[in-house]
């Protein structure tokens, strides 16, 4: 794993506990700075990397996004891509 997919998967954990909070407490922590670290983080990816997390980031997928990056077989959709 590199250290942008690191810091990605990362970012996605703190995502997903934030959202967590949020569904308990809607004046939890704001999201949106971590949906623009994301995309930053994202767009520093080399162009060799998994071009289906950069399909999961691209779609916002990220609990896909975050699977993959934890080497376990995202969860299929109907993206249609």
């Amino acid at each position: 794993m590199t250290a942008i997919e690191s810091k990605l998967l990362d970012t996605l954990n703190e995502l997903e506990a934030a959202a967590r909070q949020a569904q308990r407490a809607p004046s939890g922590p704001s999201l949106q700075p971590l949906f623009e670290r994301i995309d930053r983080l994202a767009a520093q990816l080399p162009p060799g990397s998994d071009p289906e997390l950069r399909h999961f980031l691209a779609r916002k997928s990220y609990a896909k996004a975050r699977e993959s990056l934890e080497g376990r077989a995202p969860t299929r959709g109907n993206c249609g891509g």
